[in-house]
Formats: C-alpha cells, structure tokens, sequence
C-alpha cells in the first residue's frame, strides 16, 4: 500500500509543478516585459529631467517674463503710486518685486519715490505683473533661484577714521 500513496502523491506533485510552471510562465515573460518598460520610462524622466532643468535656468536668468505688447507697455500708466500699490496687492517685498523684474532693490526704490520712472523691459514687467495675483507672483518668485549672497562675516563695514559710527537708533 505505502508505493502505491508514494506513487499517487508523485504524480499530484508532478501535476501541481506543471500546472504552477503553466500559470507561472506567462506572469514570468509579463514581468520581465514590465521591468523592460520601466526602465526605458525611467531613463525617458531623467531625459526629460535635464531638458525641464536646462528651461528652467534659461527662464531663471532672464527672470518674469511678462506677456506684454511693447505698445501696451509704453501707454500703461506707472506713477510712484501705482507700483507701491501694485507690491502691497501682491504681498510682496520691494526686494522681491526686484528678483521678478530683475532689477536691483534700490532701484524699485527709485520707482516708489518717484525719483525714477521704469522704462523698457522693466516697464513691461512691471506691467505684465499686473496681471497676476498673489499666488502666481508667490510661484512665480519660488521658482526662481535664491540669491547669491556674500557668506555672514566676509562683508565689510566702511568707516572713516576720526569718526564714531552712528548708532542703529536715533
């Protein structure tokens, strides 16, 4: 009786492999097609990665890029007034209203004062910021690149001899 259970358990043993090997063939060729296709779809995303890298430096140096008219920008008006409240709608920073039009923050200064008025491409920034709201300049300006600036400790103070520095508060 014992060959006879040995000879039975065999051949269920040997139909339970072909069968696993019969449904396990086909997941096999699948996944190998699949790691196939990922890989080419990762190395695609890098590519891809490089390309949106490389657009985005490009758009970073040249900074906002409106979507003005020359004509637009040169009827629009610009009073002092107008940008201090154009920064103060969009929440921002004369430093970073600079950044956006890429200019120097002591020339939005200038602008706010009245002492001097934008003209050319800063003009039309100014203008094509307009049109945005607070969300899009906030976007906008994250995705520029920060600053560089000089390291804490490496700028120096400029003093004249003979005279005490004035202090912070008067």
């Amino acid at each position: 009786m014992a060959k006879i259970e040995v000879a039975i358990k065999d051949a269920i043993a040997r139909g339970a492999r072909k069968h696993i090997r019969s449904v396990a063939m086909p997941l096999r060729r699948d996944v190998r097609r699949l790691r196939e296709a990922v890989r080419e779809l990762r190395t695609q995303v890098a590519a891809l990665h490089e390309v949106a890298a490389r657009w985005k430096e490009s758009n970073a140096v040249r900074g906002f890029q409106p979507g003005v008219s020359e004509e637009e920008a040169r009827t629009a008006r610009l009073s002092p007034g107008l940008i201090r409240k154009l920064r103060l709608r969009l929440a921002l920073s004369q430093a970073a209203v600079a950044r956006l039009v890429g200019v120097s923050p002591g020339a939005v200064v200038q602008w706010e004062q009245g002492r001097a008025t934008p003209a050319g491409r800063n003009r039309a920034a100014l203008v094509g910021l307009r049109r945005l709201g607070r969300r899009q300049a906030k976007r906008v300006l994250a995705s520029m690149p920060a600053e560089r600036r000089a390291p804490a400790g490496k700028t120096r103070a400029r003093r004249r001899r003979g005279r005490p520095r004035r202090s912070a508060r008067r």
